[in-house]
């Protein structure tokens, strides 16, 4: 009615809306209730916060991050204000398997993890793994070292080259980090790279107890395949490097500055992995 306004005479708008001149003006005059305007309050933090969260933040996190910002609300408003908003989280793929080549004659560690209850504090259980990301110019090979209790990654390697002084960077930044500590189960699969002499010798050294999973069965480290997965679903969706520094860069301030430090995590009662382990200590 308000849009027809300049092009019919008020008195016929309102007749045809069946609504009287004064109850007209009192609708143009009124204040928003009081619902109204803490929608729009809760509008303007639910954009900051899903800008904060570079995008990836859907419902549930963002319901947990403005409770904690002293907003008493439910889900469903959340849910309700995103519509209105056209906010969306990231939506991760279909997990799609992928085994590693394992057909190689070096010694293969039993499987010690399937052994253990869930580690109940940090360095206890570190898993690694070896992804790849597609650049313009090739693949990127990336390895990784996560902390299984904190789900922290501890250590992050990138390379043009697929060989055994990739994962071998990942595991020595990882000590570095951590202070060397000793008595750590280190979880892998059966690629050749982690069934090196050379890799074998580094965790000796410091104490550590080699495990590995099953012939084909990356379930068996589902904490890293999961971590790849979020990695790839909440930085590289939808977006191509054209150089493998660029990637490198982007991956590398994703984890350091996001990831580790930032991004609420379901698995540890919606906190960053730092700050869970600030909160274990």
């Amino acid at each position: 009615m308000k849009a027809l306004h300049g092009q019919y005479r008020l008195g016929d708008l309102c007749a045809a809306f069946g609504v009287s001149r004064s109850g007209y003006h009192r609708w143009r005059t009124a204040r928003p209730c009081a619902r109204a305007r803490k929608d729009a309050q809760l509008a303007e933090q639910l954009r900051a916060l899903h800008q904060e969260s570079r995008g990836t933040y859907g419902r549930p996190r963002l319901t947990i991050a403005l409770r904690r910002r002293g907003q008493r609300l439910s889900a469903k408003r959340v849910a309700r204000l995103m519509r209105r908003l056209g906010l969306r989280g990231v939506q991760r793929g279909r997990f799609r398997p992928q085994t590693t080549e394992s057909r190689h004659e070096n010694t293969i560690a039993p499987n010690r993890l399937a052994e253990q209850a869930p580690p109940a504090a940090p360095d206890q259980v570190w898993v690694a793994d070896i992804t790849y990301i597609p650049t313009t110019e090739g693949w990127l090979y990336v390895a990784g070292v996560l902390d299984r209790c904190s789900r922290r990654l501890l250590g992050l390697a990138m390379s043009a080259r697929l060989d055994t002084a990739l994962p071998e960077a990942a595991l020595r930044q990882a000590l570095l980090r951590r202070g060397r500590p000793k008595g750590v189960l280190h979880h892998s699969d059966r690629g050749i790279q982690y069934t090196s002499a050379q890799y074998r010798q580094i965790l000796r050294q410091h104490h550590c107890e080699a495990s590995m999973s099953r012939r084909a069965n990356c379930y068996d480290n589902a904490h890293m395949e999961s971590f790849w997965g979020t990695l790839k679903a909440e930085l590289l969706a939808g977006r191509t490097f054209a150089t493998r520094a660029q990637a490198r860069l982007a991956i590398f301030e994703y984890v350091e500055v996001f990831y580790n430090r930032t991004r609420l995590h379901s698995a540890l009662g919606y906190l960053s992995p730092v700050d869970f382990e600030n909160k274990l200590n």
